[in-house]
């Protein structure tokens, strides 16, 4: 009796599964048939479909409108949660950040559509419109770093170019336009009230671009670049004639695209997260920033209260990396106070010069908040930006000892040098050029709009974050010719020629950028903050 019941059980068994694969092929033939015909009703309305790999050989692209899609066909990445954790971190503070990361196992369920609603509720829910600068100071980085450069090279080979996207303009407007070149941008526009964002978009695209696309300020022989499933889901590539869907498996081939290629070159970007927060990261990083706050806390105890010698050894065993490159002579003096001159990486900058001197020095600053001077371990002063006054004080400070000064006046993190200030050329006969580089793991430690009170800490809290400080040969001005006589031209000279010399040890690129062209991206504003106390502006911290 037990062998007839195993033996009709697994009879049974077999057919179940044996209708149910029959079943699924049946759907499956079904599928590619209603496929094929569409495309065959398609071709009627003179649409044609191709795969991505035939639209590589094309050479007339220049004679075309390309409309593609920002997400499934330009991005390698098939997550948008990175982008929206970026968004609800620097934007919306830690709270949003925690919501969004303890919700995301929902996110995922909720399917692709449900789960972009949600992360925009989330994210955007009370946010001050007219304030939100995160979609042009810290997403394209992290943009720029997941386009496929294959997809770009075709892109930009069109005569005009459409961006669409299914997330909020404000977030990829500035990405598009600014550094890929994208003529024009199709996207979601979030609904406000009063100004305020109220965590929902409109349910069609707008389509502005489309009709300037339409009313003659672009080719009207457009071709479509989407992946398979979304050719018929979007009304506007079913204007176009030809469409090429882009696979999983080409996003997979790619590379990324490299820097050198960026159309514009990405200087100056904002925000506190230095990795991409993907779900796995972004929970990893939420865990640490307790830890890493109080880690922050015994590094800047340690660096303030032991001399060099025992905190050092202390600090790295913290987990602080210092390479530092220090000639026979640095220490050499002729009597008066050596002047140091570097590249500005954060506002640590001149206490890892003075560590790695193993001396005391004075940091000249172009401006500090008062817990950055409170809690620093060597002597700091301001500078009041006139010319005469601060000319005099740093000729003061040289006779009570060594001074380090950062004429860029601001930091940058990429590899690129600001325009150097020609104030320090005139202070002494010899000036030592420092090369300073910085590397962190999860935080920055600078910013632009954010509470600049909190940037050694940030920094601190990082996991391992890494100094590299070189002195470079000594420089005298009296050796520079001065051009007809004209000593401003020499002071000129002598910044343009040390700022040279740092940037190719660095291997940076000079530029002529100053911190006024920083702040006005990256804040909306010339580095200038009101003082309400006497009603008089000063300059931020950076």
């Amino acid at each position: 009796m037990a062998k007839v019941f195993r033996a009709y059980f697994l009879k049974s068994l077999f057919i179940f599964w044996y209708r149910f694969l029959l079943r699924q092929l049946k759907n499956l033939i079904v599928f590619h048939r209603t496929i094929s015909n569409t495309f065959a009703n398609t071709t009627q309305s003179q649409i044609k479909y191709q795969k991505f790999s035939s639209l590589l050989n094309r050479s007339d692209l220049n004679d075309h409108t390309l409309i593609f899609d920002v997400e499934n066909a330009l991005l390698k990445s098939t997550s948008l949660f990175p982008y929206f954790m970026l968004v609800a971190f620097e934007a919306g503070g830690l709270f949003r950040a925690i919501v969004l990361v303890l919700l995301y196992p929902l996110i995922f369920l909720s399917g692709e559509k449900m789960g972009l609603n949600i992360m925009v509720m989330i994210c955007f829910f009370g946010l001050k419109a007219k304030d939100f600068r995160i979609g042009r100071s810290v997403l394209p980085k992290f943009f720029l770093e997941d386009v496929g450069s294959e997809i770009f090279e075709v892109i930009n080979q069109g005569g005009k170019k459409v961006g669409v996207s299914n997330l909020p303009r404000v977030m990829v407007e500035s990405f598009l336009k600014e550094y890929l070149k994208i003529d024009f941008v199709a996207g979601r526009e979030l609904k406000m009230v009063c100004g305020y964002y109220v965590g929902l978009m409109d349910e069609t695209k707008n389509l502005h671009a489309l009709k300037q696309v339409h009313e003659g300020k672009g080719s009207l022989d457009m071709i479509g670049i989407t992946r398979f499933n979304n050719i018929h889901d979007d009304e506007i590539f079913s204007s176009c004639k030809e469409v090429y869907a882009v696979s999983q498996g080409d996003k997979r081939s790619w590379k990324k695209l490299a820097t050198k290629k960026y159309p514009k070159s990405l200087i100056f970007h904002d925000g506190r997260l230095a990795l991409t927060p993907t779900p796995l990261k972004s929970l990893a990083m939420l865990m640490w920033l307790p830890y890493g706050i109080i880690l922050s806390v015994i590094r800047i105890t340690l660096a303030f209260t032991l001399p060099f010698k025992i905190s050092t050894p202390l600090l790295t065993f913290s987990g602080l990396r210092l390479t530092s490159s220090i000639p026979e002579n640095a220490h050499k003096s002729n009597g008066h106070g050596h002047l140091y001159v570097c590249n500005h990486r954060t506002l640590l900058d001149p206490l890892y010069i003075s560590f790695s001197l193993h001396k005391k020095l004075i940091a000249v600053t172009y401006s500090l908040s008062k817990m950055s001077e409170i809690i620093a371990p060597i002597k700091t002063v301001r500078l009041s930006r006139n010319r005469d006054i601060d000319a005099k004080m740093m000729k003061t400070l040289l006779q009570q000892g060594d001074v380090v000064v950062c004429p860029e006046g601001t930091t940058c993190r990429e590899p690129y040098l600001l325009r150097f200030s020609s104030l320090f050329s005139e202070m002494c006969d010899e000036i030592t050029p420092v090369a300073v580089d910085t590397h962190v793991s999860m935080f920055y430690g600078t910013t632009a709009s954010g509470l600049k009170a909190l940037d050694p800490v940030f920094f601190l809290a990082d996991p391992f974050p890494a100094y590299t400080v070189e002195l470079l040969t000594q420089v005298r001005p009296s050796q520079f010719p001065r051009v007809s006589e004209n000593a401003e031209e020499c002071r000129f000279e002598v910044a343009n020629h040390i700022q040279a010399e740092i940037g190719n040890t660095l291997g940076f690129e000079c530029t002529k950028l100053t911190r006024k062209d920083k702040y006005l991206m990256l804040a909306g504003n010339e580095g200038v903050v009101f003082n309400r106390r006497n009603s008089i502006p000063r300059n931020s911290q950076q």
